[in-house]
């Protein structure tokens, strides 16, 4: 599969998805108090089903473009569409329907309100989007190996099970696309590794992820990775894209690196041109 800023095509379980993007950015400019260009001019097209990494420095706009596409922030020039439709067109009560009904969150900070229980933090997101389920809350818990710290408050839990109790109240909603910022961020290896395990899994179900990193090994796992540099695309590649990767078939480097054969002077005396030939007849 080749890829492109612009293109990636993902098949889960045998089935082709629609040809048109799930997530397309054109032109995308992102100024903060008309002194600091955020991004510059970002066209990014994202398939349904599709795992998508954004690497690079910080302040080359990674979360920037993420907030854009969340539709946390309103872009200063340019067009990002979600499902075909605009987001940048809808009004402030439409964007609040679009980001509870299409989109799941997972920060770096786990934002959870301190003073409610994990159910009742991941219910709380139900409540933005329709009557909350206690039932479904409870299997959404289950869902991230949480269902027996479901009466525990934030402060009662370890760091890796409150990113599950984010994950959790991300997935409840069944958006179709996940944003993760920095997920692992502050998380312990093993904390980590579980959170990355639950984000395959998700992929394999057909969420459509986009996921901020600076790990080359966690890009990996993904799709396909785009990396931004003073808020432009660099340029993507499948697995990572930080250019020092090791080529998929080393044999074939190092044959398309072979230096040519210096040329024989006494063969090119020896061997007559075009024109020699021509005159000869």
């Amino acid at each position: 599969m080749e890829a492109s800023a612009t293109m990636g095509t993902q098949c889960i379980e045998g089935q082709e998805h629609p040809s048109h993007p799930i997530i397309s950015t054109t032109g995308l400019i992102m100024d903060y108090n008309d002194q600091t260009r955020a991004l510059n001019g970002v066209d990014l097209e994202v398939e349904p089903g599709e795992w998508l990494t954004i690497m690079g420095p910080s302040g080359s706009g990674k979360t920037t473009l993420m907030n854009l596409i969340g539709g946390l922030l309103q872009p200063t020039a340019g067009r990002i569409a979600v499902e075909e439709v605009d987001i940048g067109s809808l009004s402030p009560r439409e964007l609040v329907s679009f980001r509870r009904e299409k989109i799941g969150f997972i920060f770096q900070q786990f934002h959870l309100i301190p003073y409610l229980n994990a159910l009742e933090n991941v219910m709380l997101s139900m409540y933005f989007h329709s009557l909350a389920d206690e039932e479904e809350a409870r299997e959404a818990l289950r869902r991230v190996g949480l269902a027996h710290r479901a009466h525990h408050l934030p402060s009662q839990m370890s760091g890796g099970e409150q990113q599950r109790v984010a994950v959790a109240r991300a997935l409840v909603n069944s958006p179709q696309v996940l944003l993760a910022d920095e997920p692992t961020g502050n998380l312990d290896q093993d904390n980590g590794q579980t959170i990355l395990e639950l984000m395959r899994e998700l992929h394999q179900e057909g969420h459509t992820i986009v996921l901020i990193t600076h790990e080359p090994t966690i890009a990996e796992l993904g799709d396909r990775t785009i990396r931004l540099v003073d808020g432009r695309v660099e340029g993507a590649a499948q697995g990572t894209s930080t250019g020092n990767e090791e080529p998929k078939h080393p044999e074939l480097s190092e044959l398309s690196e072979q230096p040519e054969e210096p040329e024989d002077p006494e063969n090119n005396q020896n061997t007559p041109t075009k024109e020699e030939q021509h005159d000869d007849q």
